[in-house]
C-alpha cells in the first residue's frame, strides 16, 4: 500500500488485513482524487482543506489528504489493531502536527466533538454497516460543516436512501466499491 500523490506520493504505509477493516485500494483512492480535482460538479479542494475521516481504519484516505496539503485531518476510528497501525504510519510519515485523532466511537464522538468547519468529510463505514445514514443525520443537524462541503461515502453497493439525506453529485464504481459524491 502507498501513497499515491501529492508530496509523499510513492511512500508506503503499513497496512493491515483482518475482517474489521479493509484499505481503501490505490485504484479507488486515485479515483477519488482525480474526480475531487477535475470534475466540474465538485466545488472543494483538498489543498488547505480540514478534513474528517470517519472509520478511518489505519488512516489511507486522511493520510492521502494530508499528502495533497490538506490543512487538517480528524481521524475517528476504535479498533484498537487499526489505530496501532495508523499510528505507525503516522510516525513513520512525520505528519502528526496536522493530525487530530480520536479512539472512540462514532456516535460519541459526533456526540462530543466542539470540531467544526470541515470541508471534505470521508465515511468508509463497513459495508454490512447502516448506521452511517445516522451519522451523516447527525452530521447535518450539528452543522459541523463548511457552506461549500464535499461528503466522500464509500459502499459496495447502496440502496440506502441517501438521496434523502445528501445532495448526490457522482457515483463511481470501482471494482465492488462504489464513491459516492454528494453536499448538503
Amino acid at each position: 500500500m502507498k501513497i499515491s500523490g501529492g508530496l509523499l506520493k510513492g511512500k508506503k504505509l503499513f497496512f493491515l488485513k483482518s475482517q474489521n477493516t479493509r484499505p481503501l485500494k490505490n485504484i479507488v483512492k486515485e479515483g477519488i482524487f482525480n474526480v475531487i480535482k477535475h470534475s466540474s460538479l465538485i466545488d472543494v479542494n483538498v489543498k488547505n482543506s480540514k478534513i474528517l475521516d470517519l472509520y478511518s481504519g489505519m488512516g489511507t484516505f486522511g493520510i492521502e489528504c494530508l499528502s495533497h496539503q490538506a490543512k487538517e485531518v480528524i481521524f475517528v476510528e476504535k479498533d484498537n489493531l487499526a489505530i496501532k497501525y495508523l499510528k505507525n504510519n503516522l510516525e513513520l510519515l512525520n505528519i502528526s502536527n496536522k493530525i487530530k485523532l480520536f479512539e472512540q466511537e462514532i456516535d460519541f464522538f459526533l456526540k462530543k466533538t466542539k470540531e467544526k468547519e470541515f470541508n471534505i468529510i470521508f465515511l468508509d463505514p463497513p459495508f454490512k454497516d447502516q448506521i452511517y445514514l445516522e451519522h451523516i443525520k447527525t452530521i447535518k443537524k450539528k452543522g459541523i460543516f463548511t457552506n461549500k462541503n464535499l461528503f466522500i461515502i464509500h459502499r459496495e453497493n447502496f440502496h440506502e436512501n441517501l438521496e434523502s439525506i445528501i445532495n448526490i453529485d457522482i457515483v463511481k464504481k470501482y471494482g465492488r466499491s462504489r464513491i459516492i459524491f454528494g453536499h448538503v
